[in-house]
């Protein structure tokens, strides 16, 4: 599904003469009164397909979406940027995000694909005084491909909001059944989401196009109903920092 109008750009000053390049989704009627900063992966930015589809369509769904590139996707460098510098980044998106979209002040979720997700989990780990009302999660990176030894959830249970982890049944990062001592760690506030047959990108091998189509529907309505139902849970108080 594609939005019926182009998202609006901005600049987001990141640092002293640096900046990234944002992107604003508009909420279509009737709004859902919450904002989603997602996050894009390690090796694509926000004008990659998966970042714009999803963006398109969750704002089809009534949810403000802003995009973003990290400062090394802004500056055309192949390698990310060190663990501070990408967190320092999205903390300033939020922030900006904050005070320029409505319903952000209402409920503002964060998250991301792979790597941008990770990020967003470090970030609310890092700072609980951020106003988040939830994490939206796609192919988290629990692991390196073939290194299941070297996790990176440690810190998720310090994240202190609801979280949904979405994640394919062949994701050479972390597979579902690897996130069991997760859940177990982090309790009811995790939703994890498996996706059967889908790999790190939540794409399958079976049943083409329009199988494919399908699951991300799936994967669609699925953030969609799980951050209607964040901000249910939140009710009018919602809009307070925590």
């Amino acid at each position: 599904m594609n939005s019926s109008r182009s998202p609006e750009s901005f600049e987001i000053a990141i640092d002293v003469g640096a900046h990234v390049t944002a992107l604003h989704y508009a909420a279509a009627p009737p709004t859902a009164g919450g904002t989603l900063v997602f996050a894009h992966g390690a090796g694509a930015g926000q004008h990659s397909h998966f970042i714009v589809a999803f963006a398109e369509t969750m704002s089809a769904a009534g949810f403000d979406v802003v995009t973003f590139n990290f400062p090394y996707t802004e500056q055309k460098r192949r390698l990310p940027d060190r663990g501070p510098v990408l967190e320092g980044c999205y903390g300033v998106v939020v922030h900006a995000t904050r005070a320029r979209i409505g319903s952000a002040a209402h409920a503002l979720f964060i998250g991301g694909k792979s790597m941008g997700g990770r990020i967003a989990t470090q970030l609310a780990a890092t700072d609980p005084s951020l106003p988040i009302a939830g994490l939206v999660l796609l192919g988290y990176p629990l692991h390196p491909p073939g290194k299941p030894d070297q996790r990176r959830d440690a810190h998720l249970p310090s994240v202190g909001r609801p979280m949904l982890v979405v994640q394919g049944s062949r994701d050479t990062f972390g597979r579902p059944e690897e996130f069991a001592a997760v859940v177990a760690a982090v309790g009811p506030t995790l939703t994890l989401h498996p996706i059967e047959g889908g790999d790190h990108s939540l794409k399958v091998t079976r049943g083409g196009t329009a199988r494919q189509g399908e699951v991300y529907n799936e994967v669609r309505q699925t953030m969609g109903d799980w951050m209607r139902d964040v901000m249910r849970a939140r009710g009018p108080s919602s809009g307070r920092s925590r």
